[in-house]
């Protein structure tokens, strides 16, 4: 018989280790929308100004209508890009007509992220609901980048990176992050 103290500890805490070093990401945020100006977008304005208080390093910023092609060709050019480690963008995942980015990213993908849609609709379910199921938030890897699709609304790009994001991408955060991943990373940060 064994004592309780010899056995391995089950559902371990998890979090920031303020013991380890942060290792900063290079991350572009793409706002994909027919109407939002740089003045009107507050959801690209939110992850740029969440990520750079994390101490990440806001690589670029641009704005591209609901088109496939239009989305393809900004995240390809980020991706080929050695200074973007990841690509954060925000619209068109609901189901209105324009709604394209997950026709538009999904094809582009090397290796999907199977659990961001599950962890996002689970934190979103906290503040809105069902309503969660209108979003079909994906992420994945193109080549050796990350890429976040979020929902277009402030709500939802604060959930993403407040109860998601944050996290997965602080080299700090055990049991792992995504930042090991990074090529850059990838010796220093397993």
């Amino acid at each position: 018989m064994t004592d309780a103290s010899s056995r391995p500890a089950i559902g371990r805490r998890t979090g920031i280790d303020e013991r380890r070093p942060f290792y900063p990401l290079n991350i572009a945020v793409l706002t994909i929308s027919d109407s939002r100006t740089a003045e009107t977008d507050t959801s690209g304005s939110l992850l740029a100004d969440r990520l750079t208080m994390a101490g990440h390093v806001l690589a670029a910023r641009r704005i591209v209508p609901d088109e496939v092609p239009a989305i393809q060709q900004q995240v390809l050019s980020w991706v080929a890009d050695p200074g973007v480690d990841v690509i954060l963008t925000t619209g068109g995942t609901g189901f209105s007509p324009r709604d394209v980015t997950p026709e538009a990213v999904q094809p582009l993908l090397r290796r999907a992220m199977d659990g961001f849609g599950v962890v996002f609709h689970q934190a979103s379910r906290e503040t809105v609901g069902v309503s969660t199921l209108q979003s079909r938030a994906l992420a994945g890897q193109i080549d050796d980048a990350f890429i976040f699709c979020i929902p277009g609304s402030t709500g939802a790009c604060r959930d993403a990176w407040d109860l998601v994001l944050a996290e997965e991408l602080d080299s700090r955060f055990r049991p792992c992050s995504l930042v090991g991943q990074i090529p850059r990373y990838r010796d220093i940060c397993n």
